[in-house]
């Protein structure tokens, strides 16, 4: 608010003078205008900077900008259109940040303000608006909605960025920075189908860190979290921008591999299973470990998406059983798994 703020006042300002200058007003009501659009700005920035709640402290401020109108609205001998221009904008910021009730509230203040300037200094009615006030209006008229809009705009736009922001944090494991589970299968949901309507072969791993439950009983979970953050590492750096991987769950992985077929996702398979197997998980503990992954390319009988990541883990379980840190494609003789 600080720099509409400081335009609007200054603006109004200049719509005030020109009243003000018409009739001839006294060297004081020239000092308390300097006072209210050319200083107080700065003022209420520093309260609301200062404030320990400066959303209430900016709210109190709006307040007394809209009580400020109303003593010069009084003040102006309720010259017409300089009247009505400034309750026009200061109800119109006013609704902007607070909607009606607040307005409501600091049309209030504005009416009071107003009332005891008037009974303070005497009731005067001038309403006639010459060319000189009509002058000195343009530039308040003009100036002060783009600014207020050009605000609302940048505002719209903070809060676009924050909620995409958030949507992504929402759909991301905070751990890995990879597609939380739901997400994931989304993304296989949606490669199912791309595939039945006619599209190439496709395919998936599922990837399980071996022993990871001994890594976390001798060093703890937060060695067991760098292990966990290794390895998504290792498999995001091992496959294709159009490829999905994503934390299935625990020490668990999957990545969606499209236009990929059985034998070319075998072979990612490895390489992933090859970069695991020669790194440090854990570099302060020194910890390495290995892999057991699983394929299965899209068949033509796979009725639904579950399905496919259900012949995945199979193929998954099966290199486990048959000894940890090897690839097992389903469908394929597990003779032929062995690295």
């Amino acid at each position: 608010m600080y720099l509409p703020r400081a335009m609007g006042l200054a603006l109004g300002g200049v719509c005030i003078a020109s009243v003000l200058w018409e009739n001839g007003a006294h060297p004081a009501a020239w000092a308390a205008l300097a006072l209210s659009t050319l200083a107080w700005p700065h003022l209420a920035y520093r309260l609301g900077r200062r404030s320990r709640d400066p959303y209430r402290a900016e709210l109190r401020s709006l307040t007394f900008d809209s009580a400020l109108g109303g003593a010069w609205i009084a003040l102006m001998q309720f010259n017409l259109l300089p009247s009505v221009l400034l309750f026009a904008m200061l109800s119109m910021d006013k609704l902007t940040v607070g909607g009606v009730r607040f307005l409501a509230r600091c049309a209030a203040a504005m009416g009071a303000a107003c009332a005891g300037t008037a009974l303070l200094f005497g009731f005067e009615l001038r309403p006639h608006t010459g060319m000189l006030q009509i002058a000195g209006s343009l530039p308040l008229l003009v100036v002060y909605p783009m600014a207020v809009a050009l605000t609302a705009y940048r505002l719209a736009r903070r809060v676009r960025d924050q909620n995409q922001l958030l949507a992504q944090l929402s759909r991301t494991d905070a751990l890995t920075r990879l597609l939380n589970r739901g997400y994931w299968e989304q993304a296989v949901a949606a490669e199912f189908q791309r595939v039945r309507r006619g599209a190439g072969p496709s395919s998936l791993l599922m990837l399980d860190i071996d022993h990871f439950k001994a890594v976390n009983d001798r060093h703890g979970h937060p060695v067991g979290d760098e292990v966990i953050r290794s390895v998504a590492a290792i498999l995001r750096g091992s496959v294709r921008q159009q490829d999905v991987p994503g934390r299935y769950g625990g020490e668990e992985f999957g990545v969606v591999l499209p236009d990929t077929s059985g034998a070319s996702a075998a072979a990612v398979a490895e390489r992933v299973r090859k970069r695991v197997a020669s790194s440090v998980l854990a570099r302060g503990a020194g910890v390495r470990g290995t892999v057991s992954i699983g394929v299965a390319e899209l068949e033509p009988g796979n009725i639904d998406y579950g399905a496919w990541i259900a012949h995945a883990d199979r193929a998954l379980y099966e290199a486990k059983a048959l000894g940890r840190n090897r690839c097992v494609r389903y469908g394929e003789p597990s003779s032929a798994a062995a690295p």
